[in-house]
C-alpha cells in the first residue's frame, strides 16, 4: 500500500480531489441559484452566490485577460516546483500543502478560462444554464470566478463612542470565497506554520540545482 501511495500519486490525488469538489460546488451553485441569492445555514454561515470578475482597478478586457494569463503562469511555476519537490523526497505533509495551493489556483483558472463560454449570465431574475443555445456571457479567458461561502461570524455596529467608526456597521468575517480559495489558504497557512524552513531549503536547493543543469 505504501508503494502505491507514492508522494507523486498523493499530490495527484489531492489536486484531482480538490478540483472535482470545487467544480461540483460551483456548477451546482451556478445552475441552481440566482445571482446574490442567499441560503442561511446558521446565523454565522450562509451560502451566498456571487461572482468575482477579477478586474484590476476597474480596468476592462486587458486587465481580465492579463489576470487570467498571470494565474496560468503562476500555476505553471508552482507545478514545476511541486514536481521538483516530489523528486527531492520532501515530507508528505509539505507535498500535500503545495498540492492544495496548486489545486486551488487551478480551480479558479477553470472558471476564468471556461465559464464565460459554458454558461449564460447569472442575474437576480435568471438562473444560468449550462451550454445555452445563445452562447455564453463572455469569451474564452474572460469568465467570472464563482464564490459562495460567507461567514459573518460577528455582525454588529461599532459603539458610538469609537472615534471615526462609531455607529457604523461591522462584519467579521466579510469575504465571500469558494472551495478553491479555502484550499489555497489552508495550504499556504500550513506551509508557513509547519514547513517554512523546509520550503526555504527546498526552494534554494531547487534553484541552485536548476542553475547547474
Amino acid at each position: 500500500m505504501d508503494k502505491f501511495f507514492t508522494k507523486g500519486r498523493i499530490a495527484c490525488l489531492v489536486i484531482f480531489s480538490v478540483l472535482v469538489i470545487d467544480q461540483i460546488i460551483k456548477i451546482w451553485i451556478k445552475t441552481h441559484m440566482y445571482w446574490h441569492e442567499s441560503i442561511r445555514v446558521t446565523d454565522w454561515f450562509y451560502i451566498y452566490f456571487t461572482e468575482n470578475s477579477g478586474m484590476a482597478f476597474g480596468m476592462e478586457i486587458f486587465a481580465k485577460l492579463f489576470l487570467t494569463l498571470f494565474r496560468i503562469a503562476a500555476v505553471t511555476v508552482i507545478g514545476w516546483f511541486l514536481h521538483k519537490f516530489v523528486k527531492q523526497g520532501m515530507k508528505t505533509g509539505f507535498i500535500i500543502c503545495m498540492s492544495l495551493v496548486l489545486a486551488g489556483a487551478l480551480g479558479n483558472i477553470v472558471d476564468s478560462v471556461f465559464y464565460g463560454v459554458l454558461f449564460n449570465e447569472s442575474t437576480h431574475s435568471q438562473i444560468a444554464s449550462f451550454m445555452p443555445e445563445g452562447g455564453g456571457y463572455a469569451s474564452w479567458f474572460h469568465g467570472k470566478v464563482v464564490d459562495m461561502f460567507y461567514f459573518p461570524i460577528i455582525d454588529t455596529n461599532w459603539p458610538m463612542w469609537m472615534p471615526f467608526v462609531g455607529g457604523e456597521h461591522f462584519i467579521f468575517f466579510s469575504p465571500i470565497f469558494n472551495f478553491a480559495d479555502a484550499a489555497i489558504s489552508c495550504g499556504t497557512i500550513a506551509l508557513l506554520l509547519f514547513y517554512s524552513k523546509d520550503f526555504n531549503d527546498a526552494y534554494h536547493a531547487t534553484i541552485k540545482k536548476s542553475w547547474k543543469e
